[in-house]
């Protein structure tokens, strides 16, 4: 069977596991297709925490022939006991003769052990298959279990000159409605959002997931210097599932105990050291963090360089420089090679609006 082939093969595999977008956190993203007589006769994806993994959803969905088979994964296939039996022993217990996985699992109860299973018994091992788009697929879960921060990404509307509100400080609405439910979207894929305390005192946003007609909710971070925030803002008002991680978090350089009892009360110091905070969040099992604003907190996130990505929607649409707040608070760097570079990942038009996903970039690596 052809390199063209097992491409296909694992491409099938990859859409399987994206499926479960959005719903699976904290466990990655991961999609099983079993293939015999170069045709799928199994095919499974990881629903969620507690339920089966892929590979046991395949094996199941190929009802007694997976034996022989060629499984393309894209993941390593887990070595651990938790709330499911190791999937690297069901592959073996199936009887199949080959395994593909896009890449290995940096999980340390799995980093490497769930291939050394299968060659144990036998089962022929290829990895890296499509590593890029699996690597895309779980950048959270990967990122944290690299750094144990969350992958963060930046998220805002902007005007054609880089304005994220006019000079009274009115920002709705800048972007279209396609943006605007695009923007959910992105919410729906990510652990939890942040804001700025000034964020919430001028905009009072709810900060919710509306998806088809559907309200959802994920945890919120409030970034405030003094933790003085109004008791009757909406992200207090919601009502949230109640589970293992907060659905409120409040961080303050004073240490404030204002909020103690309605929200998880953290302290950042006074040189706004983000990583610590992020840490905390991850050990609460947010692997992806979308950081909604304003300006000030883009800027610290920057500064500290914790920002894996950069997602703005640009309106066609100019408000002029003078009060208008800009993507970007503080000063400006001195000169052009002090900035901040990204590359263009992605281009979406929306509504007459642009959406533009950017990841970091190396000015030197950017001929710049």
């Amino acid at each position: 069977m052809g390199e063209t082939r097992h491409r296909s093969w694992m491409r099938q595999a990859l859409a399987a596991a994206a499926r479960a977008d959005g719903s699976v956190s904290p466990n990655p993203r991961v999609g099983c297709l079993l293939v015999k007589n170069d045709a799928v006769v199994g095919c499974g994806y990881h629903r969620g925490p507690g339920r089966p993994h892929a590979e046991a959803e395949a094996i199941s969905a190929a009802a007694g022939l997976a034996r022989g088979a060629t499984a393309y994964v894209t993941l390593e296939p887990c070595a651990h006991r938790g709330q499911t039996p190791p999937c690297a022993n069901a592959l073996v217990e199936a009887g199949v003769a080959r395994v593909f996985a896009a890449m290995r699992d940096p999980d340390p109860r799995v980093d490497g052990k769930g291939f050394d299973i299968l060659r144990a018994a036998g089962i022929e091992v290829s990895i890296g298959c499509l590593s890029d788009d699996a690597e895309r697929l779980n950048e959270g879960f990967l990122h944290w279990h690299r750094t144990s921060l969350p992958f963060v990404t930046l998220k805002a509307a902007t005007t054609l000159d880089g304005r994220l509100s006019a000079r009274d400080g009115e920002s709705r609405w800048i972007s279209s409605e396609a943006s605007r439910n695009f923007a959910h979207r992105l919410r729906w894929e990510h652990d939890a959002i942040l804001v700025g305390a000034g964020t919430v005192r001028r905009d009072n946003p709810s900060l919710t997931v509306r998806l088809r007609g559907d309200e959802r909710h994920r945890p919120i971070v409030v970034l405030s210097a003094s933790g003085d925030l109004d008791p009757a803002s909406k992200i207090f008002r919601a009502v949230r599932p109640e589970g293992s991680t907060p659905s409120l978090f409040v961080y303050s350089t004073s240490g404030s105990d204002l909020w103690s009892g309605r929200a998880h009360v953290g302290r950042i110091d006074s040189t706004g050291a983000l990583s610590t905070m992020l840490r905390e969040l991850g050990a609460f099992g947010i692997r992806k963090l979308l950081v909604e604003g304003g300006g000030e907190t883009f800027r610290h996130f920057l500064d500290q360089d914790l920002v894996q990505r950069l997602a703005l929607f640009q309106a066609p649409l100019a408000v002029g420089g003078a009060g208008a707040t800009p993507l970007i608070g503080g000063l400006s760097v001195p000169r052009p090679a002090d900035g901040f570079y990204w590359r263009r990942q992605q281009s979406l038009p929306l509504d007459g609006d642009l959406f533009t996903s950017f990841v970091r970039a190396d000015a030197a690596a950017e001929g710049r």
